[in-house]
């Protein structure tokens, strides 16, 4: 009787270029997905995906399954057939979203507000820059959503950089780019209440400053939830990106 053969195990090497294949799938089909080259409720086709992107649809198919867990597709059902697509933009997902990260981030302007005063003073002067910078577009009524946006992305990453430990940073990059697509997608109908964004980041700055952890925590949380009520009046006017 011939004894079974177990298949022979990957090379150590195949294995890490597999990973990294992998990787680099999901990263570049997550920035097409955030920065909108793929929009919100497109059909995803595996080997249209693998010829434009130079991959072979084994790492796509990882990405693609890796992107449903955290949100930026879903299983959907096309006739007879079930496929992903980009997941859509909707009210509902919005608020949890914004939720989420407001809590994140919260603990990371608590943790900020803690810092010895030499090192909050370096933090802070960044701060004052990037809401200085969004302050003066403002006033211009100047509309480059892109500069808003890095100005904006920038005052945020500054809190959670100055203080996140390895977890709380690695949550944050996950939860961050889905809040992302909302602002790039939704930008050019917001930047009318950027005013009272700023606002809101002045009292996050005042609370770092002064070393009020509950202030600061609070502040991040208000300024997400705010951020959510504004984007949902844009999506009542504008309609769930993905969802007709």
């Amino acid at each position: 009787m011939l004894a079974h053969r177990r298949p022979a195990a990957a090379h150590p090497k195949e294995e890490r270029e597999r990973g990294q294949s992998l990787h680099s799938a999901f990263q570049r089909l997550r920035e097409m997905i955030v920065n909108g080259k793929l929009a919100p409720g497109t059909w995803i086709i595996e080997a249209d995906l693998a010829a434009r992107l130079g991959f072979s649809r084994t790492p796509i198919r990882g990405a693609l399954h890796r992107l449903e867990r955290e949100g930026y597709v879903v299983a959907a059902s096309n006739g007879s057939k079930s496929r992903m697509l980009v997941a859509p933009l909707t009210k509902e997902d919005a608020h949890e979203l914004y939720s989420i990260i407001g809590h994140l981030e919260g603990l990371a302007a608590r943790l900020t507000a803690g810092l010895p005063s030499a090192e909050r003073a370096k933090t802070i002067a960044r701060l004052k820059s990037y809401n200085t910078g969004l302050a003066e577009l403002a006033r211009a009524r100047h509309a480059d959503a892109n500069r808003i946006f890095e100005l904006d992305l920038n005052f945020h990453r500054t809190i959670v950089g100055a203080s996140a430990g390895p977890r709380l940073l690695e949550l944050h990059k996950t939860v961050q780019p889905q809040a992302e697509r909302y602002w790039r997608l939704y930008a050019g109908a917001i930047l009318d209440e950027l005013g009272k964004s700023i606002a809101e980041h002045e009292k996050i700055i005042s609370a770092i400053s002064k070393g009020d952890a509950d202030a600061a925590e609070l502040g991040i949380q208000v300024n997400w939830q705010n951020g959510a009520q504004r984007l949902s009046r844009v999506i009542d006017n504008l309609g769930e990106r993905g969802s007709w």
